[in-house]
């Protein structure tokens, strides 16, 4: 199989940027909440999600998309807390049984294991009275390994995408295998590769730029210490499973879940001290909660399901699973459309679509060609 193509990321975030700048305006005109109200479906609980809170990316975050300033991240936050109710895990999992959510309810969501959300981003949310939900890979707790994501964006940086092709041609066996972009390595080879396979390429890049991993980890210290995540709790942030790893589950077999969901929960619950009981969807996609994991994840007792997909959450649905909006925004009237614009507009697209499919069953193959182009670009735009 051949990876060779354009690199889209560029037209993405263009697109992105030009549908975020049109839906802003209408902040500006009186009423803007009322009248997002009437271009989607009701929406209740508004989840957000960041990552890395930082002032500068590095070679091993560049090209990941999931760092925002600490200017950018209070923005974000002065905004949240005018306009909205921020709620906690345990507000929401109660609106489950049926209590009531506040007036505009929103959580805030972290995701990855980066050190910034101990050291710069909760403080800030405490500040702010902002409760918050920190997903954890555990695997990179105390900087004794890099997250693959991570080790991919150095490797690229450093030493070029070359390097990259070389690895997946040594994995994949195929000296035509190619992929142009980083975004390709996360919405197309990464999702299609089994976990031994992700391990084998893992193993090839390290080997390609001859360093001692640990040494890597060490030195980019992007992520929290044991202490640290400890420590967290008292801030009113709840830690939630991420994978071991990060993964993209939908290349797991069920036997593999253990190690990667079973291991990651049990050492964050011993290391925090505190029930883990929320598991957020590893790059977000729908795609990659199977229905082997979903059933796992219910019969192991996890009370909620975090995607980011960047859709509005029914407030008529009492599901446990809940997208999330990544935010990218720098000012009130961008974070207004990423927050309640633009999620509203996929709702109800995605509504448009099953009603076709539904009245017309000849054209469900073309339909859904479209809805699976425009979720895997929209997953490659919320996250790169």
């Amino acid at each position: 199989m051949s990876m060779q193509g354009q690199n889209t990321t560029p037209q993405v975030n263009g697109r992105r940027a030009a549908m975020t700048a049109a839906a802003g305006s209408l902040w500006y005109v009186p009423g803007s909440f009322g009248i997002a109200q009437a271009l989607g479906p009701r929406y209740s609980l508004r989840c957000v999600l960041f990552h890395d809170v930082s002032d500068k990316e590095s070679v091993f975050t560049r090209g990941l998309g999931g760092t925002i300033t600490l200017k950018n991240f209070e923005t974000a936050l002065k905004f949240l807390t005018k306009h909205y109710t921020p709620v906690s895990l345990r507000d929401v999992l109660a609106s489950f049984e049926g209590h009531t959510l506040p007036p505009r309810p929103v959580l805030v969501t972290f995701d990855d294991a980066y050190a910034s959300v101990s050291e710069v981003a909760a403080p800030l949310c405490a500040k702010f009275g902002v409760p918050a939900v920190f997903f954890v890979n555990a695997s990179c707790l105390d900087n004794r390994e890099l997250a693959l994501d991570n080790l991919v964006c150095y490797v690229a940086n450093v030493f070029g995408l070359d390097t990259i092709n070389t690895a997946i041609q040594r994995v994949e066996g195929k000296d035509d295998y190619e992929v142009q972009s980083l975004a390709e390595v996360f919405a197309r080879f990464l999702p299609s590769i089994s976990l031994s396979v992700r391990k084998s390429f893992r193993a090839r890049l390290v080997e390609l730029i001859r360093a001692r991993e640990s040494e890597l980890a060490s030195e980019a210290g992007l992520y929290l210490s044991s202490k640290q995540l400890r420590d967290i709790v008292s801030l009113d942030v709840e830690i939630g499973d991420h994978t071991y790893s990060h993964v993209n589950c939908r290349s797991l077999l069920p036997e593999e879940f253990s190690e990667e969901i079973d291991r990651n929960r049990s050492t964050l619950e011993l290391v925090s001290g505190k029930k883990v009981r929320s598991f957020s969807v590893p790059y977000g996609s729908s795609a990659d909660l199977t229905p082997e994991l979903a059933a796992h994840l219910d019969q192991s007792g996890y009370e909620a399901t975090f995607l980011a997909e960047g859709r509005a959450n029914s407030a008529h649905s009492h599901d446990s699973r809940l997208d999330r909006v990544s935010i990218h925004a720098t000012n009130d009237s961008a974070l207004f459309s990423e927050i309640e614009v633009l999620p509203r507009l996929r709702a109800a697209k995605d509504g448009l679509q099953a009603l076709l499919k539904s009245e017309h069953p000849s054209s469900r193959v073309k339909l859904n060609g479209v809805a699976l182009a425009d979720r895997s670009e929209e997953a490659v735009s919320q996250r790169m």
